[in-house]
């Protein structure tokens, strides 16, 4: 199977920083691949470096069989990729209806409202809430807006970036939820940064371990739950 998404000893720097040393991953069609790692490991770096910022200084970025690695930012965007960042960065003082409306650029008018239904299917909660600001959302609504903003482009490759951070285990099991469910219903492609290891590695098929910007460890979800230098690192002390 060709890969949809490939990096190939992508480095990158913050700076004089070097945030990425030689990493290679891929991401099949309809796959959810989890990269995890501890706080400061370089995985946000990895999601942006896909998305142009930073750029790659070596190594190289290739979608959909094209070389990416040099496109600029919007250009990147364009190409049925959409991402969820960190931090959720949705559009406060707009209405959940116009952050929606926000992520469906380009789309037709009726393509728009098809998305935006089966967004509302998958997160119920955002339809109670269309006319509410976003900035008055809880923090779990928050992230089901951002997710949903993203999916708005109908993307064949949707990046997430710690989807979990600063949720209650009860709204992180809805998202990873509906994760789940959106990737079994519509074959969606999911790269996955995440912190929380236990819900990452079950969620996905595959995972990747990025210790000081470098893969150390690679197989499926399962064989990284099992592993003891997995568990000792990440899973300790609770999920």
């Amino acid at each position: 199977m060709t890969a949809l998404l490939s990096l190939s000893g992508v480095t990158a720097y913050y700076g004089a920083i070097q945030a990425l040393k030689g990493v290679d991953i891929e991401v099949n069609p309809g796959e959810i691949v989890t990269l995890i790692g501890a706080n400061g490991a370089g995985k946000s770096t990895l999601m942006m470096a896909i998305c142009g910022n930073p750029r790659a200084r070596a190594g190289r970025i290739t979608y959909d069989g094209q070389d990416i690695t040099q496109l600029p930012t919007h250009e990147i965007m364009r190409r049925d990729i959409a991402q969820s960042p960190e931090g959720r960065r949705i559009f406060p003082r707009m209405s959940v209806y116009e952050n929606l409306l926000m992520g469906a650029h380009r789309k037709a008018a009726a393509e728009t409202a098809e998305t935006m239904e089966q967004v509302f299917a998958l997160f119920p909660r955002l339809r109670e809430r269309r006319a509410q600001r976003g900035g008055t959302l809880s923090g779990g609504e928050q992230q089901m807006l951002a997710i949903g903003r993203a999916l708005m482009s109908r993307p064949r490759l949707l990046l997430l970036d710690e989807p979990s951070l600063g949720l209650a285990p009860l709204v992180v099991r809805q998202i990873f939820g509906a994760i789940r469910e959106l990737n079994r219903a519509t074959g969606l492609t999911v790269l996955l940064v995440e912190q929380n290891a236990f819900q990452a590695l079950r969620l996905a098929h595959r995972g990747y371990v990025l210790v000081n910007g470098a893969i150390t460890m690679a197989g499926t979800g399962a064989e990284l739950l099992a592993r003891p230098e997995i568990r000792a690192a990440y899973l300790e002390g609770g999920h």
